[in-house]
């Protein structure tokens, strides 16, 4: 079972359908940027931030470099524009709305992301005196954790810890522009944390209305232990926490950086709302500010690909008589490249032996060390070629 298409099938299929694949794609994400901006912005309100601060805290979740690389080819950026839909659903006491925004975040089979998005929320709910609607969103997180493990993770191959050495951070990536190893980017910008200090001074020393010191609790600490996490095997003691929590069944520490990117946004946000003392400066402050923080956590990390949707090769593939099909070379399940193989899955919808997935059971690793040889038993009739990633030619096997 495929949880990647909760929520979010429902806004991409109509998309999908009057644009095409590619295009509609490009619109669903550019649309999950202003989502995140304006559910930050919306959260921030409901915490009684003027209008300004709460753009300029939206804008530096929507643009937080580690949220947008994490949307240019993988659902954690774009699920991540829950968290704030959850945090609002709490501010404004609407039940309903924090626990199916956070239900949706394993639901949608980011269960890492989960594993630190529940106990923040209901960190927050009690920081906040709400601490009822934040246990009722809570249970139905863990309720939909919990049918996500049974269908999709219980047979899960077990994780080997040198994979989370090879994918965990250093303290320079925090500093550093430079994508280099995808999942290792955890930019902060250079700006930001500075605002976000401030921020949390304002929060815990001010006399002003925004004074808060539990919230200050909660929003410190969800800026700083995903961070600290984030290093993985660099953090003295990592280890023993991932072999003695469910952190085991992980193997990318950076997976709760979404919420440090929020509470960095949140803290801020709070710090301008403090600047903004008068109504005669604001407009200048959070016009800086915008303007600031835009060039600060700006990275380029997009690249042009090829909008390769109706490739003669597939379109030959899909008219060759009924049966499975394969591409080769095989790729073990937990090879990144086999996603490729899943893109032209759209133009020939074929029952396949291999695919792409983190989670696959050990015996989809022993199917792929019998191909192709073992393809006809398998049900087999269409072969695919690869040359460089890149469909070369098609091949049709005679029935057993």
């Amino acid at each position: 079972m495929n949880f990647a298409g909760w929520p979010f099938a429902a806004a991409y299929g109509p998309l999908q359908a009057v644009l095409g694949t590619v295009a509609g794609w490009n619109l669903f994400v550019l649309l999950t940027y202003v989502g995140a901006g304006g559910f930050a912005a919306l959260w921030l309100r409901s915490l009684g931030l003027p209008l300004g601060a709460a753009l300029v805290g939206g804008l530096a979740f929507a643009l937080a470099p580690y949220r947008v690389a994490q949307s240019t080819g993988h659902l954690l950026g774009p699920i991540s524009i829950l968290l704030p839909l959850a945090l609002y659903g709490l501010e404004r006491r609407r039940t309903w709305l924090a626990a199916a925004a956070l239900a949706s975040i394993p639901l949608s089979g980011q269960v890492h992301l989960a594993l630190g998005a529940i106990p923040f929320v209901l960190a927050y709910a009690v920081a906040r005196r709400r601490a009822w609607p934040g246990a009722v969103a809570a249970g139905a997180g863990v309720a939909a954790g919990v049918v996500v493990w049974a269908f999709s993770l219980r047979e899960a191959v077990e994780r080997p810890f040198s994979e989370v050495e090879r994918y965990s951070a250093s303290l320079g990536d925090f500093l550093s522009r430079d994508p280099g190893v995808f999942e290792r980017f955890v930019y902060l910008g250079w700006l930001l944390p500075v605002l976000a200090i401030a921020g949390l001074g304002c929060l815990c020393l001010s006399d002003t209305r925004f004074r808060s010191r539990p919230l200050a609790l909660v929003l410190g600490l969800g800026a700083l232990v995903p961070c600290l996490l984030a290093l993985g095997s660099n953090l003295p003691g990592y280890g023993f926490i991932w072999r003695n929590t469910p952190l085991q069944a992980t193997r990318v520490p950076e997976r709760l950086m979404p919420i440090a990117c929020l509470c960095l946004a949140a803290l801020a946000a709070t710090a301008i709302a403090c600047v903004c003392q008068t109504q005669a400066r604001s407009r200048l402050v959070v016009g800086v500010a915008l303007a600031l923080v835009a060039a600060d956590l700006w990275v380029p990390l997009y690249d042009p690909l090829i909008a390769d949707e109706g490739n003669a090769i597939y379109k030959r593939a899909n008219a060759a008589p009924p049966g499975r099909l394969l591409e080769v070379p095989p790729l073990p399940p937990d090879a990144y490249a086999a996603s490729v193989y899943l893109y032209y899955a759209m133009q020939a919808p074929r029952e396949r032996p291999l695919g792409y997935s983190t989670s696959a059971p050990p015996e989809t690793f022993a199917v792929a060390r019998r191909l192709p040889q073992g393809a006809p038993a398998l049900g087999v009739r269409v072969i695919v070629e690869y040359d460089n990633g890149t469909p070369a030619g098609f091949s049709v096997l005679n029935p057993p």
